[in-house]
């Protein structure tokens, strides 16, 4: 499920398996690991324990391309209390700063409502990521009451915007 091409030339596509590989040299460490993938993401890592752990073709997840073609962008979605559910959301090293993620957020955004029936969109982020925290807020992000029983309030936000 390849999409048009925004006006910008920027471009949300559908994540193939050629992808995996350069994906996961986006990660130096286990703390890099952990704000992306959450605590239950394992690393080091193996091709095999990556897929499994970022649900890799269970559920949806999409490549930003940047007008040159360069994979620079990396987002998941699924239905999650009633909400399409933005996880696993990174841009490559090298391209953080030049608002690639406020791009990737705002094609998710609107590739979400194709894929699930619902009125808003949500993501958990941490506390301490200020620089992930400013992009959602800027995309209309507000901070919500935590869902009852999701793991890690303590140390997370639950965010939600109307589609």
């Amino acid at each position: 499920m390849t999409e048009p091409p925004a006006q910008d030339g920027w471009q949300l596509v559908e994540a193939s398996d050629r992808d995996l590989d350069e994906l996961m040299t986006w990660f130096n460490d286990a703390a890099e690991v952990d704000i992306w993938g959450g605590p239950r993401f394992r690393f080091p890592f193996t091709k095999s324990t990556f897929r499994k752990d970022c649900h890799w073709g269970r559920m949806p997840g999409f490549r930003l391309d940047s007008p040159a073609g360069e994979f620079s962008a990396f987002g998941q979605m699924y239905q999650r209390y009633g909400r399409i559910n933005l996880a696993r959301l990174i841009v490559k090293p090298g391209m953080r700063g030049r608002g690639v993620g406020k791009r990737l957020v705002g094609l998710l955004i609107e590739m979400g409502p194709k894929l699930f029936p619902a009125d808003e969109l949500s993501l958990f982020a941490y506390r301490h990521n200020a620089a992930a925290l400013g992009c959602y807020k800027s995309m209309g992000f507000v901070v919500r009451d935590y869902p009852q029983g999701a793991r890690m309030a303590d140390q997370c936000y639950y965010m939600t915007r109307p589609v």
